[in-house]
């Protein structure tokens, strides 16, 4: 089977304490204290509550979460959401009413970086009689003063 085709369930009602392994898609009613890594996606149901790290591809948020979120791509928090503590995300999406008490750190696409040397800034400002040139600001002034 596929991580993506296979789905744990914990039920309302239903309380665990440690760490939680797994690559398939979750979907949380109860209650759980501990660390969560590498699922597919997690679903966190209105009654449903993690206290701990989670680490994990996508996450849509309907119930109580505390602690350290990591989600890789999308984390959608509903109305009914409650976040408290640090998140990174890739993009977050958040409905009107969801409580969000957490720092946060977006992580997109990256950019590349391109450094132009000074020199070569400044030559194109010069060519281009651009208003941030310095050297033609006080070329400017010297004339004026002159006349």
């Amino acid at each position: 089977m596929e991580p993506t085709s296979s789905q744990n369930r914990i039920n309302e009602g239903t309380q665990l304490k440690g760490d939680i392994i797994s690559n398939g898609f979750f979907r949380i009613d109860g209650t759980i204290e501990g660390n969560i890594s590498k699922p597919s996606k997690i679903v966190l149901g209105k009654s449903g509550s993690i206290k701990g790290k989670l680490i994990c591809d996508d996450a849509d948020i309907e119930g109580k979460f505390e602690g350290n979120l990591n989600v890789s791509g999308t984390l959608t928090l509903k109305a009914t959401a409650h976040i408290e503590g640090e998140v990174i995300v890739g993009k977050l999406s958040v409905e009107p009413g969801a409580t969000f008490n957490a720092t946060c750190t977006m992580h997109g696409t990256p950019k590349a970086n391109i450094s132009i040397p000074e020199t070569q800034i400044s030559e194109s400002l010069k060519a281009k009689n651009h208003p941030f040139d310095r050297t033609q600001r006080s070329q400017k002034a010297k004339v004026e003063q002159q006349n």
